[in-house]
């Protein structure tokens, strides 16, 4: 009987390891297939949500995410002080996570064709030990103002302390450096290849 069943349990740990295997490929991309996104030509970027301890780090973020966009010259982003006025007009409760009907007005009022909408997860200095190095994470979505749905999301985390940092003590990158690589992570997501 033993024998019998040895083969069966090896051969159902492999189904077991090979189905593992295939969920851990999973994305951190969603990128819906029926959008043209070449149609996308003025955005405008709203405020992001911040979920650390840091009370600036949702500005900051903002602000480097903002000037990467325009240095790409893929579209054009409206004005941060265009935008507060548009969200203060069409009195808009929630602009960090706005519902789909608060985008389309706004995308309405402010003669957009996509708004982008951001969340901060993770923003500062890590410590294990006697090392200590700055981190970032950070979700992005990319909302059709024409019918208020996400389009694109995708979320990038930089920096942490690395094998070297333990190693030798280092204080790992600066956090405006760190925040950088993020953003250039999110845009290589967003203009690479649609994820399988």
């Amino acid at each position: 009987m033993k024998t019998v069943l040895a083969p069966v349990t090896w051969a159902l740990g492999l189904v077991v390891c090979a189905a593992s295997m295939s969920a851990a490929q999973v994305s951190d991309v969603y990128r819906d297939p029926r959008m043209d996104f070449g149609t996308i030509q003025t955005v405008a970027v709203l405020p992001f949500a911040n979920l650390t301890r840091e009370q600036v780090a949702a500005d900051r973020v903002r602000d480097v995410f903002i000037n990467k966009l325009l240095s790409t010259e893929a579209v054009y982003v409206l004005p941060v002080g265009e935008v507060g006025r548009g969200v203060a007009k069409t009195e808009i409760a929630a602009p960090t996570a706005p519902p789909a009907e608060d985008v389309v007005k706004l995308g309405a009022f402010l003669k957009v064709d996509a708004v982008i909408t951001g969340v901060v997860r993770e923003y500062g200095e890590v410590r294990s030990g006697n090392s200590a190095a700055n981190v970032i994470s950070i979700s992005i979505q990319l909302i059709e103002t024409g019918t208020g749905r996400v389009v694109w999301s995708g979320s990038s985390t930089r920096g942490g302390i690395s094998f070297w940092d333990r190693l030798l003590g280092g204080g790992g990158q600066p956090l405006n450096a760190v925040t950088e690589q993020a953003v250039d992570a999110l845009f290589d997501k967003l203009l690479g290849p649609p994820a399988k």
